[in-house]
């Protein structure tokens, strides 16, 4: 008789080959062919249950006409039944867990929790349905659910003047590239934490030797927050940002494009004779914040040239071009990677470059920046602000005062 760790040795070298029917009638054929005994020698050795090996050699015996269609496993309709078909509530009440409000019990017991698989799987349970986790995935999967994040839709109540807004930007921004005049998108960044936190994204790393960071996301107080706020050149496709380590107020705001201009902007267009700067309506350069307005003036007076600003509609914040063509690429040039110092957060933003060309330089603003200011009318009336004819007050230009202007 064969040896059973041959029969062993045998049966594992062909196994990956053979479906559920051609396990059992080769464990079959091996048992038959050892006689008396051979059932449970090859059940030791393949691990191929007795009950099959027995229909096993029942269908070895049968002849090919009666053996069903080639290839098939089982017979029209054999197998266990799903639990899903048994348990004709079983889907029904899986969807009132998942969206409570229009598909069931608006007083669901897991309305307000985190629907995992796991906690889903336990209150049907709970309600006597004879399920697990895994087949609550199986049959989430199967009625297209999936894990999504919110996304970012709802603008809230539209200006009745959005669309035209966009319109008299757009032409506006057409005109000054066409006859070579600068245009800057500006914005802040999301404030970020400095030190050792995590950081979303994932980078390539020594397998299980991820980067370690704190547990908790507290403020260290020697390091605070970083705040970087952006200029956007649309003509040169290059940015600029500027690391604040104070507040996001109009002076760091100005500040930044002061910078912008001096270190990129003035060399990028030598011959300018105007400025055009497209921003959000709120923030540190909001449309009606009055310090936003002086400190553009005190920057015109600097450059001698006229500054025309249009603002976004409120709540289209996500259309300002630098979002998408800067800030969107530093963060994915730094995903993965904790933010540990302000020198580290300014090389990583200096870093970033894209395919279609883009260049970034970054410095660290240390200055101070005081909150709070408040800009009296008599400073706000020094404002040589010239509104356009399509809303005033999205839509002006500052010019410099007669005595910084440059002569004609």
């Amino acid at each position: 008789m064969a040896d059973e760790a041959t029969i062993r040795r045998r049966f594992r070298l062909i196994a990956t080959h053979l479906d559920e029917r051609m396990r059992r009638l080769v464990a079959a054929a091996e048992a038959t062919a050892l006689g008396f005994g051979g059932v449970s020698v090859v059940a030791r050795a393949t691990g191929v249950s007795r009950r099959a090996i027995r229909i096993g050699t029942a269908e070895l015996r049968q002849k090919a006409s009666v053996s069903g269609p080639a290839g098939r496993i089982r017979r029209p309709g054999g197998g266990r039944k799903k639990t899903v078909h048994q348990d004709r509530t079983l889907r029904r009440d899986l969807e009132a867990l998942i969206e409570p409000v229009t598909r069931g019990d608006p007083e669901s017991p897991l309305r307000w929790t985190a629907k995992s698989v796991r906690r889903l799987a336990g209150e049907l349970q709970r309600q006597g349905h004879r399920t697990s986790h895994r087949m609550v995935a199986e049959m989430l999967h199967e009625l297209g659910y999936s894990l999504q994040a919110n996304a970012k839709t709802i603008e809230g109540a539209r200006h009745p003047d959005r669309n035209a807004q966009f319109e008299y930007l757009n032409e506006k921004v057409r005109k000054f590239l066409t006859q070579r005049d600068p245009v800057i998108s500006v914005d802040t960044k999301k404030k970020e934490l400095v030190g050792e936190f995590k950081n979303v994204g994932q980078e390539l790393r020594p397998q299980g030797q991820p980067e370690k960071v704190r547990v908790h996301d507290f403020v260290i107080p020697e390091l605070g927050r970083a705040i970087p706020y952006g200029v956007y050149d649309l003509g040169s496709n290059t940015g600029w940002v500027s690391v604040g380590m104070d507040h996001d107020t109009a002076e760091f705001a100005v500040e930044t494009i002061r910078r912008w201009w001096r270190w990129m902007g003035q060399k990028q267009y030598p011959q300018a004779k105007r400025l055009l700067i497209t921003a959000d309506a709120g923030g540190s350069n909001g449309s009606r914040l009055r310090l936003w307005k002086t400190e553009i003036q005190t920057l015109a007076d600097e450059l001698k040239i006229p500054i025309s600003i249009c603002h976004f509609p409120p709540g289209t914040s996500k259309w300002n071009k630098i979002e998408h063509r800067l800030f969107s690429f530093i963060s994915q040039n730094w995903r993965g990677k904790p933010l540990i110092s302000h020198a580290v957060i300014v090389k990583l933003i200096a870093a970033t470059r894209t395919k279609a060309g883009l260049k970034v330089r970054a410095r660290l603003d240390t200055n101070s920046y005081r909150e709070g200011i408040k800009v009296s009318r008599a400073e706000l009336e020094n404002v040589r602000l010239r509104p356009d004819s399509f809303h005033g007050d999205w839509n002006y230009t500052i010019l410099p005062h007669p005595t910084t202007a440059s002569k004609s």
